[in-house]
């Protein structure tokens, strides 16, 4: 075991649920774990429908860096198929998953790019902080539930980092065409509640 490995096992055992642990802080960690997430989608839907320009191009950007964030995730899992620590009896376990790779956490990919693209935009934005913060949150609770290590939740910043890196200067470029091409078909088939004045141009 890698000097590294054997770090990222120790903090896993440091962070990982005991087993007396309260029930009612288990319940509020699969909480933050599993449900919080729908956060993600209905951001993006209210900055749609309701928003103006600028949150429009910032719901289609973090759109873009996530896909392509989580493609990586996927590459990284076939190239270094990482076992969660419940598939080589690590610690102890409190939600159901499938055995696939650990490394790097999706749910902290998808937190981390809605978060950074968020922070690029305005960094002092409370909303911006407030899914960093709520980013960590899941990303600690995944782990205090046995589902992930922490190496699993930096390599997970580290891809959006770099992925938002690299769409960063194509973004503005292409950006406003690209969200220009996306509000064409939105306003079509929306066109009744757009005139209804139910959701925006």
């Amino acid at each position: 075991m890698t000097t590294l490995e054997a770090l990222n096992h120790s903090l896993f055992l440091i962070l990982n649920a005991a087993p007396d642990t309260p029930v009612w802080r288990l319940h509020l960690a699969t909480i933050l774990a599993n449900d919080t997430i729908i956060a993600i989608p209905l951001l993006l839907l209210i900055f749609w429908l309701w928003g103006d320009a600028a949150q429009r191009s910032l719901t289609v950007k973090a759109t873009v860096v996530t896909g392509i964030s989580l493609a990586v995730n996927l590459l990284i899992g076939l190239v270094w198929p990482h076992p969660r620590p419940f598939m080589i009896g690590l610690g102890h376990t409190y939600i159901h998953h499938v055995a696939d790779p650990s490394f790097p956490s999706d749910h902290g990919t998808i937190f981390a790019a809605i978060a950074l693209t968020l922070v690029c935009a305005n960094a002092r934005s409370l909303l911006a902080w407030t899914f960093v913060m709520l980013g960590v949150a899941v990303a600690g609770a995944r782990i205090y539930l046995g589902v992930h290590f922490p190496l699993d939740m930096v390599g997970a910043l580290g891809v959006v980092v770099l992925v938002t890196l690299a769409v960063n200067p194509l973004w503005k470029r292409l950006g406003a065409r690209l969200t220009e091409a996306l509000c064409r078909p939105y306003r079509g088939l929306f066109a009744r509640p757009i005139a209804s004045g139910w959701v925006r141009r």
